[in-house]
């Protein structure tokens, strides 16, 4: 009697029109459990609907994703503001025909898919299964596909794109993010990831395609249309051959008796660094056995974020103490992040910032391009590339060794397509960066790459042997030649998109109404340049030479002591974001007034825009 009464109850739950007083609600309701076949989001469903849940059910069901700085990123679970089945199907539905409608040989080139090891039980649900159902949905419609037949780097899908000439690629990925995360990152026929129009067009063509098509479930596909390709084999022998344009002193690395450990988080990377090591010619470096193979719940680290430091890093430090390593290697779960810790004379471990490792890695991509540039090379047709909220670093570099640098908005999307364009006109790309541990060494790729970052370091740290300087050491004369840069960046989360607004309102409005303010406690603010509206002080005409970004929130000050902050929101993560630096000249190397000077005006930042009490953000845990 009960099994036919629970029965009836899911019957009811089907055909039923809903009633829960919110007529949007009761469609979304509708649409949702007869689209839905994967059984456990759909429960998921049903059990909110049965315990009249309707806030919760709201949440879920009467709003969408929308592209960020890394594409779409949410909670795997069960409705359409979540990665699921049913939300990645209609996402690809859109792309389909966003993509047939801009490309008419779409149907020869076809596009690539790659996915990470992310995987959640409770919706079963896994980026393998959602790359074989975005396969689904093309091979249904007659396109080709090129389909990883395992997890790859992220970096090796816009890689591909660009050697099997797709239209575009999609990523499975949420990267770095906590365990229930993951998301759907697209790239361009560039090899870069969208930016506008394309992601506001890819979402006008989701919202017209919801319903799932005839065939976009049939996952059978993958393994029975002669449409469906694996390009494993082929990219990763490509990739690794164009790995060793950045390869300098190949025999050099063979005979290195330095030791490295390498921590692939629980993710995709053991694999390929390994591969990238050999193609330098190097011995492998040292696993962390506890991390080396893929754990979608991350089951060793409290966050699988190499950028949070020695907290999350632990494993790896200790293996390099036991095997005399003084060079640690961090990949984050997707390999195109990456950290890097090395052993002091104190017996210290030093975990540089993405800052720290993009001054090595300018220094080193500049040295190595003199050292081996054809007697015809002019440095001005050189370029280098940070995003705005990153150390000016290379700034100071090349206004001293005479190549280009150039600022984008923050996002390695902005920079590769950057990228594409200076590529396009004959200019030479060396090295770009984006604080956050991303990094592009060379152009096969246009996004950030820790696979090859990783080797790049390697290579750098055994040639800095052989003189018997430390990585530590060389980034000081760095600092001493180019100026020091002096950098912190933190963030505070806060849960409540009202309040995050209300933030930046109010420095928009700080004395009186359209009035920024003109000090930060005792620090006087020299320009200001706000990307949201477009409005930049140090312009003659007061516009913002970056794009305007209206979908996020953005605010940089430049202060008459020669620092510059800027407060942002996140494009994947609840947080309101802080970035500052105090850039010295050459001639200016008093260190401790520096770190002072930066210390007290993060503090008055903090106090007098932030207010973290007054607002209830919280604090970053170390």
């Amino acid at each position: 009697m009960a099994e036919n009464a629970e029965g009836d109850l899911n019957s009811n739950l089907l055909h039923a029109p809903y009633r829960t007083g919110d007529p949007q609600l009761d469609t979304a309701i509708g649409q949702w459990l007869r689209w839905d076949k994967n059984p456990k989001t759909k429960e998921q469903i049903e059990n909110l609907l049965r315990n009249g849940m309707n806030k919760e059910l709201r949440d879920r069901l009467c709003c969408r994703m929308t592209f960020g700085t890394a594409g779409l990123r949410s909670a795997m679970g069960a409705g359409f503001c979540y990665i699921n089945d049913l939300t990645v199907i209609q996402s690809t539905q859109g792309m389909y025909k966003y993509l047939e409608r801009c490309f008419s040989d779409f149907k020869q080139r076809g596009l690539v898919i790659g996915y990470d090891t992310r995987g959640q039980v409770t919706s079963s649900c896994s980026s393998q299964r959602l790359a074989k159902l975005t396969a689904a949905v093309l091979l249904a419609k007659d396109v080709p596909v090129y389909l990883f037949s395992r997890y790859v780097p992220t970096p090796f899908v816009p890689y591909a794109v660009q050697e099997l000439k797709a239209v575009a690629g999609v990523m499975i990925t949420a990267s770095h993010n906590p365990k229930e995360d993951n998301g759907y990152k697209v790239y361009w026929e560039t090899g870069a990831q969208i930016t506008s129009p394309h992601d506001k067009e890819i979402l006008k063509c989701i919202e017209e395609c919801v319903e799932p098509w005839n065939g976009s479930w049939n996952d059978n596909l993958v393994d029975t249309s002669p449409l469906r390709k694996d390009p494993l084999q082929d990219i990763c022998k490509r990739y690794m051959e164009d790995l060793k344009k950045i390869c300098f002193y190949r025999e050099l690395n063979s005979k290195t008796t330095l030791k490295f450990v390498h921590t692939s988080f629980h993710g995709v990377g053991h694999d390929y660094v390994q591969s990238a090591f050999q193609a330098f010619g190097f011995k492998p470096p040292i696993p962390v056995p506890e991390q080396k193979d893929p754990d979608p719940d991350f089951s060793t680290v409290k966050c699988p974020n190499p950028e949070e430091g020695e907290s999350v890093l632990e494993l790896s430090l200790r293996l390099a103490e036991r095997e005399n390593a003084r060079v640690v290697l961090a990949t984050d779960p997707d390999a195109d992040r990456l950290a890097v810790a090395e052993l002091q004379e104190s017996g210290h471990w030093k975990v540089f910032t993405g800052n720290e490792l993009a001054a090595l890695f300018g220094w080193w991509m500049f040295d190595c391009w003199k050292k081996n540039k054809q007697t015809n090379a002019d440095v001005k047709n050189v370029y280098m590339l940070a995003t705005t909220v990153s150390s000016k670093i290379l700034k100071a570099i090349a206004l001293e060794e005479g190549f280009h640098f150039e600022e984008t908005l923050p996002g390695f999307k902005w920079i590769g397509s950057r990228i594409k364009n200076l590529l396009e006109n004959g200019k030479e790309v060396l090295f770009a960066f984006e604080e956050s541990i991303g990094f592009l060494c060379g152009t096969s790729v246009l996004d950030k790459d820790g696979v090859s970052a990783a080797v790049v370091v390697a290579e750098m740290a055994s040639y800095l042997e052989t003189m018997n300087v430390t990585l530590n050491e060389q980034l000081i004369k760095v600092y001493l030649k180019y100026g020091y840069h002096m950098s912190k960046t933190s963030y505070f989360l806060c849960y409540d998109p009202p309040v995050i607004k209300n933030i930046f309102e109010r420095l928009r409005n700080f004395d009186s109404p359209k009035e920024y303010p003109k000090f930060c406690g005792a620090f006087a603010i020299l320009h200001i340049r706000d990307v949201t509206t477009g409005y930049d002080s140090s312009q003659p005409n007061k516009k913002s030479v970056l794009p305007v970004s209206k979908n996020s929130q953005m605010i940089t000050f430049i202060f008459q002591n020669g620092c510059v902050a800027t407060l942002r929101t996140s494009g994947t993560e609840p947080k309101i974001k802080y970035y500052a630096e105090m850039c010295a000249p050459p001639d200016k190397s008093d260190i401790a007034f520096l770190e002072e000077e930066l210390k007290k005006l993060i503090e008055a930042l903090i106090e007098n825009f932030l207010e973290p009490r007054k607002n209830g953000l919280i604090w970053r845990s170390v």
